[in-house]
């Protein structure tokens, strides 16, 4: 009988595409997000669910529960913020009784394969949606979401998605270099 080892963990993107020089502000706010995704994709990318479930104490905080709230960020912000669509799994499956929190506690429950397949689906129907969305009518226009003071313009949605990704980058940069060692600013470039 012969042993098969199974598949490792799926390979995440991690290339960087520097825009022009004189690149606007829309290409600027988007190459950042990119930037930002590849970096967090290189701090939390080919990790085993045992490295992706170490909590690093005092925090219960896990790089698979950062991988997942992260992918829940990306759809929040396309469904609830910027009125795109509906919930896709496994979102979909929970209730206002699972929330707040529910995307970092049920992590350790998830593989591998399945966080980083949630990540990416999610950033893939974000960058769709938000390439989309600077072709028709730019930053300025408003977003699908009312706040108490107004509704706030596409430019404050991905504003708040980069600063969402800067909090949580930190922490993956930390957890990950106390795992395996791994450091550095940005993810190795061909």
């Amino acid at each position: 009988m012969t042993e098969t080892t199974p598949p490792g963990p799926p390979a995440l993107d991690t290339s960087i595409h520097e825009p022009a020089l004189d690149a606007g502000e829309v290409d600027l706010l988007l190459f950042m997000l990119e930037r930002t995704r590849a970096t967090f994709a290189w701090k939390v990318g080919g990790l085993d669910a045992e490295a992706l479930r170490r909590p690093f104490p005092p925090s219960q905080m896990t790089l698979g529960g950062l991988v997942k709230h992260l992918a829940f960020v990306e759809e929040d912000m396309v469904v609830r913020w910027l009125g795109v669509g509906g919930y896709g799994a496994p979102w979909n499956a929970t209730t206002p009784d699972d929330w707040p929190g529910w995307d970092w506690r049920s992590a350790t429950d998830d593989s591998p394969a399945d966080l980083y397949g949630w990540w990416q689906a999610a950033v893939e129907r974000s960058r769709a949606v938000w390439a989309s969305l600077t072709a028709d009518g730019g930053l300025d226009e408003p977003a699908g979401i009312e706040w108490p003071d107004g509704q706030p313009n596409r430019r404050r949605v991905l504003v708040d998605l980069n600063a969402e990704y800067a909090r949580h980058l930190g922490h993956a940069d930390l957890f990950r270099e106390a795992i395996d060692g791994l450091v550095g600013e940005d993810p190795p470039q061909p």
